[in-house]
């Protein structure tokens, strides 16, 4: 089995499910990579200030109106997100479970959090298989719940672009 992680070009389909629904506003895209999440946003108007280790591969995006990467090791000190809220925080393949309380908190009023990343059971597929990165179920409800308000969740097994086991929230913040 092929444990290489393929990176996507297209944005991903559940973050693209709720694109439209965000408010004017920056939207922050955590663990960005290639930035598929952040062209998305860009073409629906919002800015986008998109944060990874290493922003080499947001290259392409430099100069676009509206779109700003920073560098930042978000699993090294103490709170690596910027500061201030945003319209939506976007996270997918991505988990560091002491930064969740920070990204419920960078939600704006009316902003969503639309998050999915790798869940348990995933390791019988491939990477990942550490369970420091895999969601445990019910993982991602029971982090906002009382915080945000839950529009959709998903814990399933996905078949493109490869055998993995997710786990998917969208929340809103009332």
């Amino acid at each position: 089995m092929d444990d290489k992680i393929e990176a996507p070009t297209a944005p991903s389909p559940w973050i693209a499910r709720f694109a439209g629904q965000v408010p004017p506003g920056p939207v922050l895209d955590v663990a960005a990579g290639s930035g598929r999440n952040s062209i998305l946003f860009l073409e629906l108007g919002h800015p986008v200030l998109a944060v990874d280790r290493d922003i080499a591969r947001l290259r392409p995006l430099a100069g676009r109106p509206g779109f700003e990467a920073r560098a930042n090791d978000l699993e090294v000190g103490g709170d690596p997100l910027p500061g201030g809220t945003f319209a939506a925080v976007i996270v997918t393949n991505y988990l560091h479970r002491p930064l969740l309380p920070s990204l419920i908190g960078a939600v704006a009023p009316l902003g969503w959090l639309l998050y999915e990343t790798f869940a348990v059971g995933n390791e019988q597929y491939g990477r990942p298989s550490n369970p420091d990165f895999l969601l445990r179920p019910d993982e991602l409800i029971e982090t906002v719940r009382g915080r945000l308000d839950i529009v959709a969740y998903e814990h399933m097994t996905d078949t493109e672009p490869r055998m993995a086991v997710r786990q998917r929230i969208a929340a809103r913040r009332p």
